[in-house]
């Protein structure tokens, strides 16, 4: 079989699939449809879905890295798993950046980004949000399931409660930010509404706050979108019509011809490499501009 066409419209599927109301088999049943058969829609699956194995820029044993696997206070006395990063080579203080994960939980590509963050010279920490529920399962699936329900108002105060541990731990200067991906930008949407000491925050493709909200924000904003993401763009217009009515440092970037998800270089389908690289050239100066 020649390789198969993906086309927008598959790519809309596995989103309606990954993020609103269709199934697994709704899903598959519309993708046979689009690809033409059961055998090109079953090998065009795993390329639009984010691959585990797929190797990550930064490996886990890399010599310019300190990494661990952590427990920390959470909100209301619970206690929040996480994977902290530093450069190994800084026996100085350092920034702190929150790296939060897209709806399928603390997985290896979002370890990656963490460890990737280290490198540009921060403390990372990279919390576990499914930590309440017993922590991020292998099976993805679950892991949305699980995402999907989380209590919000608790995922917000866990997300407030790194921000104050991360202020007081003796690796960093007090200077906390924070950045996402999908699920996990519209947290740190969340987390700059009620955190009025989040230092910056960089929101990739995430949901947007509510407009009579925007006025709580005190920290800088980087908000970057995907230019064929209809569904998260919709919200656009009336989040920065609010950001500027109530003055806010923010910065919004859409970066055209890309898909929601295109910081992930796990989905073949989904990945673009040039939109990625600017967006994240974009958030590393945003957050030395901001955190120091």
């Amino acid at each position: 079989m020649d390789k198969p066409v993906i086309t927008q419209a598959m790519i809309d599927a596995y989103d309606e699939y990954t993020h609103l109301t269709l199934d697994r088999r709704g899903f598959m049943d519309k993708l046979v449809k689009l690809a033409g058969s059961g055998a090109a829609a079953a090998v065009i699956a795993p390329m639009l879905a984010a691959n585990a194995a797929q190797a990550g820029i930064v490996p886990a044993d890399d010599k310019r890295i300190t990494a661990s696997d952590i427990t920390y206070p959470g909100a209301d006395g619970s206690e929040m798993k996480g994977y902290l990063v530093r450069p190994a080579d800084s026996a100085a203080k350092l920034p702190a950046v929150i790296v939060i994960h897209e709806n399928r939980g603390l997985n290896e590509h979002i370890r990656d980004v963490a460890r990737r963050v280290a490198l540009e010279g921060f403390v990372a920490l990279a919390p576990d949000f499914l930590s309440p529920s017993g922590g991020t399962p292998t099976d993805e699936d679950k892991a949305r399931e699980m995402i999907g329900a989380l209590d919000s108002k608790a995922t917000i105060a866990n997300a407030v409660a790194t921000v104050a541990y991360l202020k007081k731990n003796d690796l960093t200067t007090g200077k906390v930010g924070a950045v996402g991906f999908c699920w996990g930008g519209g947290l740190v949407n969340d987390l700059a509404v009620n955190a009025p000491d989040l230092d910056a925050g960089v929101a990739y493709y995430g949901r947007q706050p509510k407009a009579d909200e925007v006025a709580k924000i005190k920290a800088p904003l980087l908000l970057q979108y995907a230019g064929l993401d209809e569904r998260i763009n919709a919200g656009i217009p009336a989040y920065k019509a609010a950001l500027e009515k109530d003055g806010k440092t923010f910065e919004i970037y859409v970066y055209e011809g890309a898909n929601h998800a295109f910081n992930n270089d796990t989905s073949a389908a989904r990945y673009d490499k040039k939109a990625a690289d600017l967006a994240w050239g974009r958030t590393t100066a945003f957050f030395k501009k901001y955190l120091g």
